[in-house]
């Protein structure tokens, strides 16, 4: 079984992605600062809405794909899903990961060494219900002994977020909270609960915008009490270091890597392969299966 073209699909990047393209590097010195304090930080505006347009088309088809056959999507809670997809199934994947934002923060952050080791999406349907407070891994020993970070999750909503839409929240600051009692090592107790509540901040990102995060900072994702779907793109990079691509299986074909610059090749951290097959997702985190009570 080979994955489904994506229409019009091509490795070449869209014109029209982002307002002022430049292969400049930029200014993060804040958003760095952001991200070790804070957990997240965002920038306006990074792509058109033409563009996110054509991301939520490719996203549909790609969900109306997997769930189609088993293991296609995972459930991270009642009617709420992930996906992970191959990097030639989104039209618009050399515009994300070469974006100047996106490379200067990861640099800034992770080193020059970084890797691409994840594309996939999120999507509350109508019905989804608050998750339980996390982290989407355990908290690694360079993190816990030196306060260090060393992946990032990039997130891009493919619609504008309306607060009845279940947006995501996060607990800014607590990419280092460290209790023993943590289970699986990324559910906080639930006695803890009144403190991730009183730090919580909403987001209402609008399509164009997009967001870096550290995956350890504590977030859920909340009900979701209209008729529309809320689904969001996740692009994950690991510095040298961190081993987040053991949990990943994207992958390239052979054609679409021969398409790819030279300084994506440099970064992209997958197999390449003379056929592509579907995904089976094996990133399963149990804890999110029920949402919380």
């Amino acid at each position: 079984m080979t994955v489904p073209a994506t229409p019009d699909a091509s490795t070449t990047a869209d014109v029209d992605a982002v307002p002022s393209p430049t292969d400049a590097p930029v200014e993060v010195a804040q958003d760095v600062a952001a991200l070790y304090a804070a957990g997240i930080t965002a920038l306006k505006g990074a792509f058109t809405v033409e563009w996110v347009d054509r991301l939520r088309e490719d996203i549909e088809a790609a969900f109306e794909e997997a769930r189609s056959r088993p293991g296609g999507a995972v459930g991270r809670g009642p009617q709420r899903y992930y996906v992970e997809i191959h990097p030639e199934q989104l039209r618009g994947f050399v515009d994300l990961v070469d974006h100047p934002w996106v490379r200067s923060v990861a640099t800034a952050v992770l080193g020059p060494d970084y890797r691409i080791v994840e594309l996939g999406f999120d999507v509350p349907l109508e019905g989804a219900v608050n998750q339980p407070w996390h982290r989407d891994f355990p908290i690694p020993e360079n993190a816990r002994t030196e306060r260090r970070l060393t992946s990032l999750a990039f997130n891009v909503t493919a619609v504008d977020t309306d607060p009845d839409m279940g947006p995501f929240e996060i607990a800014p600051g607590t990419q280092w909270d460290d209790e023993p009692d943590f289970e699986h090592g990324m559910f906080p107790a639930r006695r803890s609960y009144p403190r991730y509540e009183q730090l919580a901040v909403r987001k209402y990102p609008q399509r164009g915008d997009i967001s870096a995060r550290c995956a350890l900072t504590i977030h859920r994702g909340t009900k979701n009490e209209s008729a529309k779907a809320r689904p969001v793109l996740v692009l994950g990079l690991d510095g040298p270091d961190a081993q987040n691509a053991d949990r990943h299986d994207a992958a390239v074909s052979r054609q679409f890597w021969d398409g790819l610059p030279q300084r994506v090749r440099d970064h992209l951290d997958c197999p390449v392969v003379d056929e592509l097959t579907p995904i089976t997702q094996k990133h399963t985190i149990e804890g999110l299966v029920m949402g919380a009570p």
